[in-house]
């Protein structure tokens, strides 16, 4: 079955700069209007994601379903791409972004201590942007783990944005070791590191999960890496609530229990805390339907 990273990506270059320009130029509310012919045009093209869409909104259940849901579905992705323009812009003042579980973070983060975040394809990632630009300066060290060549397009015009983003990057491509090397110089400089964790790739370690009402594989990576660093983690959530209002949650992930130096056991222990981070992650997907942007067969990939 093909993977997601192999789904060809949307829009082209000229569509994206153009769209970038009225969110800077003309303002978000026009380019909110635009978003709903986007959104019904992708929705009418682009088919695998549409189904994909028709079956999450039934699995979970969600308040609008058929096409209409799938239009919201896309609608609300792409109104949280719009956001990220102005996030990257330094225009995070634009919009309503309410934290919920910051002093927790904040304080970890003053006493010198770095940290995991746990991110995913839930709501806007980079609503944590708008955390690090108004924490103190201590709080501001960040690095992300990302593949800069997934979603080229919109990675190199969100750098156009904002060029200083590329120096908060660790590259997902690298070896293991390597990333884990990048996440510890950051989080021994008191530093947050950051990184998706709702995703597998081919051959990558991965485990099954009890995920809403059926098994999904999640990879073991992510948290791995926040083992070998022996630093709190944190979910982080960024909801779109609508009406430029966002629900920036972060949650402590308690780690199950002491982690052992027995290979196989703590493999296993990694494994109950992929299962833990699954159902705070479940908790969420099913409050904010239109936020889950995995548009693709979560179940079978």
């Amino acid at each position: 079955m093909p993977s997601w990273r192999d789904r060809p990506e949307g829009g082209n270059r000229f569509w994206l700069a153009l769209i970038r320009w009225v969110i800077l130029h003309v303002g978000r509310g026009f380019a909110q209007f635009f978003m709903v012919p986007t959104a019904l045009y992708f929705m009418l093209v682009r088919g695998v994601e549409r189904r994909a869409s028709l079956a999450w909104l039934d699995r979970v259940g969600a308040p609008r379903r058929g096409y209409l849901g799938v239009l919201t579905h896309i609608y609300t992705f792409a109104i949280t791409i719009v956001d990220r323009v102005l996030l990257l812009s330094g225009r995070e003042n634009e919009l309503t972004i309410i934290a919920e579980g910051e002093p927790e973070l904040r304080a970890t983060l003053m006493a010198g201590q770095g940290c995991v975040l746990l991110g995913s394809h839930l709501g806007s990632f980079e609503a944590v942007r708008a955390f690090r630009e108004q924490a103190p300066p201590q709080c501001r060290h960040l690095k992300v783990v990302m593949d800069r060549n997934q979603n080229s397009l919109m990675t190199r015009m969100l750098e156009e944005i904002n060029p200083d983003i590329r120096n908060t990057v660790i590259d997902a491509r690298q070896s293991g070791p390597q990333i884990v090397l990048e996440a510890a110089e950051a989080c021994a400089a008191g530093g947050m590191v950051a990184m998706l964790a709702d995703r597998t790739f081919r051959d990558e370690a991965s485990i099954k999960v009890p995920f809403m009402g059926g098994t999904a594989r999640l990879p073991v990576a992510p948290l791995a890496v926040a083992a070998a660093l022996d630093a709190p983690v944190f979910l982080v959530f960024g909801l779109y609530e609508g009406k430029r209002r966002y629900r920036l949650v972060f949650e402590r992930l308690p780690q199950p229990g002491q982690m052992p130096t027995n290979r196989g056991e703590k493999r296993a222990r990694l494994n109950q805390w992929v299962a833990v981070y699954a159902q705070r992650l479940e908790h969420y997907a099913r409050r904010y339907p239109y936020n889950w942007f995995n548009f693709y067969d979560f179940w079978n990939t």
